[in-house]
């Protein structure tokens, strides 16, 4: 592996504020909203700020190796907190801040945290309910808001960069942050939990630091990226993405707070590089072709194809033909432009990662000059293990094994992954961790996949996902769901089988397009009236008929029913990163689903 700025500069998190100011003072490291406008913090002015806190939290007792709990959405504070806390030898512990309070209660009574920090009142109130059961917990420290008798952030602040003590907090900081460890804890990351409780990964500073040493070697982000970060910071890939964009130099721009904002603010914050969850691809995707009649539906496919087509030949220094290039500037005028304004018009790419997104999207990316490249990792692996590269990709594939990284594919089709990457262990769970990494280090990821001759894998679905049917048949449903959401009408679909005779399937409505539709059909507006009427039932049967034409009949859906209302996280039917709880919607749609066998 060549040589990064990360080896010469120190592994830890604990020192990357310090490390970054030095190298970059007068560079901006964040850029966050500040009323209508944004406001910029540089490298020199973020280190001085998690100084002071980190100094801060060592006066409020925080010692090295204790546990201190995030619950917070994302934003700039959550950045100079989580920082903060390495620089003074803790280890950060985030959580979603959708979580509700039994959820909390588990992460912060699991990991033995002495110290959580809220975002406001409201996220505090998630403790206070839980407070009896925290024997460990200390201390309540606020981001946003006041309470009688609770400290803030920037209360903690201001006692670390000017209290009378201010020399010796500076003195033992700096002993602290020298003193971490490569093999110290970094993170505990609870798992969103598909199945079963959350487990507590463990990530090290020299696993963290490695990661980072693969994106910076990958060249994927350098001086001069604005990365715009709406992804939760309790999820490694958004963890990963911060501590990689700070490294090399560039901007985080964090989100507002407002889903229904973050287009807008894409097109204000210009960003060149986009992390996100496919969902949002798959809502520019939907809205798109909702634009195309039908009429214009071969020439919109012809527009892709030579969209793809024109980009792949440049990328390759090939020369395009006449033809084609005004086939592409026609699209170009009509759609492909739009599209690239979404994203602010200066994107040089997207990453998408987290769950899998449809080819026939990704090609549709990459054809309007705006590639989204998708990657695949695990908490278990810092976020990382493969993604495909601006010059090196296959669509429908999650791209090669990245640098450092050893893969393979067992005799039972399980992905298994091996490199300084890897988590240490489970925290406090020695029988999960054992089960999860073998005697040679190979982690069994849980996910099954395939790779090709040119060393690029694919996933085809999760060992725990697996369907039996009553004749015997294994499926893996995450594709032909994936195919299903695809389409504009739908939001999500999940399959099912087991034990029984064929597959059936529940689908919920995209009301940002079936609505439009059913008011311009003068059918009613509300989705669900629309979920039980016939003419929309026509149109999933036909979306469900083009889904199921690529797949075996043993395997494709026979029956389903259109739900009347969403998956939502509240509901718990969601993780926060918007992947199916598969067993807690069987569990919560068992009677719809036993319908569809009658």
């Amino acid at each position: 592996m060549t040589s990064t700025g990360i080896e010469s500069h120190g592994r830890t998190m604990a020192s990357l504020a310090r490390d970054c100011a030095e190298r970059y003072p007068d560079e901006v490291a964040a850029r966050y909203r500040d009323g209508d406008g944004w406001a910029d913090v540089t490298f020199a002015e973020l280190d001085e700020r998690v100084n002071d806190l980190a100094m801060g939290l060592i006066g409020l007792g925080v010692q090295a190796g204790d546990r201190v709990s995030v619950l917070a959405d994302t934003r700039f504070e959550w950045t100079v907190v989580d920082l903060a806390i390495s620089a003074c030898g803790a280890v950060v512990v985030p959580i979603y801040a959708s979580n509700s309070p039994k959820e909390c209660a588990w992460v912060l009574g699991d990991s033995g945290a002495r110290v959580v920090i809220c975002e406001n009142p409201a996220a505090m109130a998630k403790i206070d309910e839980v407070r009896g059961e925290l024997d460990a917990l200390e201390h309540v420290v606020l981001i946003d808001g006041s309470a009688d008798g609770v400290s803030t952030i920037a209360d903690l602040a201001d006692r670390g960069g000017s209290s009378g003590e201010a020399s010796e907090l500076e003195a033992e900081l700096n002993r602290r942050i020298d003193a971490v460890g490569a093999k110290d804890p970094y993170l505990i990351i609870y798992t969103s939990g598909t199945t079963g409780r959350p487990k507590g990964v463990v990530l090290a500073h020299d696993g963290f630091a490695e990661g980072r040493s693969i994106i910076t070697e990958l060249e994927l982000i350098g001086p001069g990226d604005v990365a715009y970060l709406y992804l939760p910071l309790a999820h490694v890939f958004a963890q990963v993405i911060q501590a990689v964009v700070l490294e090399v130099g560039s901007t985080l721009a964090f989100w507002g707070g407002d889903t229904g904002q973050i287009i807008a603010e894409l097109a204000e914050v210009q960003p060149t590089v986009f992390p996100s969850v496919p969902r949002i691809f798959e809502k520019i995707y939907t809205m798109a072709t909702g634009m195309v009649e039908e009429d214009q539906r071969a020439d919109f496919d012809r527009a892709v194809e030579v969209g793809c087509r024109v980009h792949d030949a440049r990328r390759r220094g090939a020369p395009v033909s006449d033809e084609d290039e005004a086939v592409l500037a026609a699209a170009d005028e009509k759609m492909f432009g739009l599209v690239r304004g979404l994203f602010g018009g200066k994107m040089r790419f997207a990453i998408s990662g987290a769950a899998p997104i449809a080819p026939e999207i990704l090609r549709f990316f990459y054809a309007a000059g705006a590639p989204v490249l998708e990657g695949w990792g695990m908490t278990e692996t810092s976020a990382l293990g493969t993604v495909n590269l601006p010059d090196s990709y296959k669509f429908g594939t999650i791209g090669p094994a990245q640098p450092g990284v050893e893969m393979r594919i067992d005799e039972h089709g399980e992905i298994l992954i091996r490199g300084a990457v890897v988590f240490e262990e489970y925290w406090n769970n020695p029988e999960a961790t054992k089960e999860a990494i073998d005697d040679d280090g190979w982690l069994h990821t849980g996910d099954l996949g395939s790779v090709d001759e040119d060393g690029f894998f694919s996933i085809t679905g999760r060992t725990k996902d697996i369907i039996i049917t009553a004749g015997g048949k294994n499926l893996t449903p995450a594709n032909l769901e994936g195919d299903l959401r695809a389409s504009r009408w739908v939001s999500q679909a999940v399959m099912y089988a087991d034990r029984k005779p064929y597959p059936v399937a529940l689908i919920t409505l995209d009301p940002e397009t079936v609505v439009p539709w059913a008011q311009e059909n003068g059918l009613t507006s509300e989705v669900p009236e629309l979920a039980d009427h016939e003419d929309v039932r026509a149109l999933i049967q036909a979306e469900l008929d083009t889904a199921n034409a690529h797949y075996a009949r043993a395997e494709q859906i026979k029956r389903f029913v259109i739900l009347p209302d969403d998956f939502t996280q509240e509901s718990g039917e969601l993780t926060p990163t918007l992947k199916i709880k598969r067993n807690v919607v069987y569990d919560k749609r068992a009677d719809d689903i036993e319908r569809l066998y009658e």
